[in-house]
This record gives C-alpha cells, sequence and structure tokens, in this order.
C-alpha cells in the first residue's frame, strides 16, 4: 500500500493544498485585476473605434448618416465614461457596461462598413 493513499503521509496532502490554494488566489488575483478597465485603455478603444468610422468616411464605406449615427453613439459612450469617472475611479460595474457599449459599438461600426450601402449612392444599383 502507498502511503500517500492510505493518508499516511499528511504533510504531502498539506502541501499541496497550499500550493493548489495559493495558485487558485493568484489566478482570482489575475482574473480581477484584468477585468476591470483601466482609463487608459478605455479612451484607447474609443480612439481606435473614432479612426474607424473616420476611415470608413474617407474610403466611402460609411455615409453620412451612417456616420451621424456612429458619431452619436460615440458621444454616448463617452458621456458614460464620464458619469463612471465622475468618483475618481471606475469599478468593475462600470468597465463591464463601457466594455459592452464599445463592443456593441464596434460591431455596428463593422456593420455600417460592410453594408454595402456607398456614399453617393441613394439606395439603388444602376443595372447598367
Amino acid at each position: 500500500m502507498k502511503a500517500g493513499a492510505a493518508g499516511l503521509n499528511p504533510g504531502k496532502s498539506v502541501m499541496s493544498r497550499i500550493v493548489t490554494r495559493s495558485l487558485l488566489a493568484g489566478l482570482a488575483a489575475l482574473a480581477a485585476s484584468s477585468a476591470i478597465a483601466t482609463a487608459d485603455d478605455i479612451d484607447r478603444r474609443q480612439s481606435y473605434q473614432q479612426q474607424r468610422i473616420q476611415q470608413g468616411v474617407r474610403s466611402g464605406e460609411i455615409n453620412r448618416f451612417e456616420q451621424y449615427r456612429l458619431q452619436r453613439e460615440q458621444a454616448n459612450i463617452a458621456a458614460l465614461e464620464r458619469r463612471a469617472k465622475a468618483d475618481g475611479r471606475v469599478d468593475g460595474r462600470e468597465a463591464a457596461q463601457l466594455r459592452n457599449a464599445q463592443n456593441e459599438a464596434s460591431r455596428h461600426i463593422y456593420q455600417e462598413s460592410h453594408d454595402r450601402e456607398r456614399r453617393g449612392s441613394w439606395g439603388f444599383r444602376r443595372w447598367w
């Protein structure tokens, strides 16, 4: 019979529990710290989304009506960010709201860029 299998070596099981618990605590701390977005991350993503909108306008993939809607959405996210930062910090719930709003805005930018509505195309295609 093995010593560890019958519980005759309690030091080994205590040591493995200590190692396991410390690993789990480290992973939990890492997950918590990465879940909360910093103000720089939020600002960087907002800037990148603005660049995507401007690139779509320059290339003609986003027309002026789509641009207006996307800019309004960006302004709403900026207002949400100002409210979140009003108390001096962005907590986990506020960060999640901002992240969800930015994810949705990113999807909208992609959809508007790929909907085949071009600047100057008034909703119809020429057949010639």
